[in-house]
């Protein structure tokens, strides 16, 4: 009987714990002080739009991912390097040349692995698994802003 009773009474402690901490930090939020030099004046130095990124910036950014070593140059190794890295993944005997069958590899697994049924051909219905599935930034789909209680009451 103790047991349940015990039960009981941690239960309610806990509830009343986590109410409070809740409640604390909810409470404390709203009587912060306001920041130093925050006034509506700084709230109006800020642009109408967000400033979008210009066709350089994207060119500096893939800049910096071939300058490896970041002397502001590219040298031909460091630009060649890419590439060496797709040609090696592809010389699957190792040997420093590419024949056709290791250069189609790819195409030949992706092929094997569309035609389910095994019987050489791809039906239009096996066709469509082989398109390529580009990566795409998600869109935004931001909500409409609330309407303030002024005009509500309007």
């Amino acid at each position: 009987m103790w047991r349940y009773l015990a039960a009981a009474l941690g239960t309610v402690l806990l509830i009343a714990a986590a109410y409070s901490f809740m409640g604390g930090r909810a409470g404390s939020a709203a009587r912060l002080p306001a920041a130093p030099g925050a006034d509506a004046a700084q709230a109006t130095d800020l642009p109408d739009t967000a400033p979008e990124a210009s066709a350089k910036t994207r060119e500096e950014r893939r800049f910096g991912r071939y300058d490896k070593d970041k002397d502001g140059t590219i040298t031909r190794a460091e630009y060649l390097a890419s590439r060496q890295k797709a040609f090696a993944r592809l010389d699957s005997d190792r040997n420093g040349q590419l024949s056709f069958e290791e250069w189609a590899v790819k195409a030949t697994t992706k092929f094997a692995t569309a035609d389910a049924n095994k019987d050489g051909a791809m039906t239009p219905a096996e066709f469509v698994t082989t398109a390529v599935v580009r990566k795409s930034k998600p869109k935004c789909v931001c909500p409409a802003p609330a309407a303030s209680a002024a005009e509500d009451d309007s």
